[in-house]
């Protein structure tokens, strides 16, 4: 293995789980809600560009399939509390947190960080299956 640290997994996650979290929700808020896009990227707090960019599949369609399988219900409820207006910037976020966590712990996540890595760190790495603890 190398002397370096490469990418960790939240930096992953952040250009590969998060963008395709974001377009299955923009694609469920525009299918099934009938929201624009202007609307759908200021609920999501994102461009109305990235919004067309998930709608299109230009981005966030790298995991998007295998997310979706996992979870297609938890997409579909937070999509409908979004267009309801019943979904706030924290409870947002915590579900966000939550699905990419669980991405992680399925193991979808060495998948990704071996894409990206130059290395195989999968076999050694086994950040995503700790239970981790902050120590105050």
């Amino acid at each position: 293995m190398g002397n370096h640290l490469g990418k960790l997994p939240c930096e992953v996650a952040v250009k590969s789980v998060i963008p395709s979290i974001r377009a299955l929700l923009a694609i469920e808020l525009i299918n099934t809600h009938g929201m624009k896009q202007d609307d759908v990227a200021s609920l999501l707090g994102i461009t109305q560009t990235a919004v067309s960019k998930y709608a299109h599949h230009v981005r966030g369609a790298a995991l998007q399939t295998e997310i979706e399988r996992l979870f297609e219900d938890v997409v579909k409820k937070v999509a409908t509390l979004i267009a309801n207006g019943e979904f706030d910037r924290f409870e947002s976020t915590e579900q966000m947190c939550r699905l990419c966590s669980l991405v992680r712990t399925k193991g979808i996540m060495c998948e990704i960080c071996n894409s990206h890595s130059s290395e195989r760190v999968s076999s050694i790495c086994k950040l995503c299956f700790r239970q981790l603890s902050i120590k105050e």
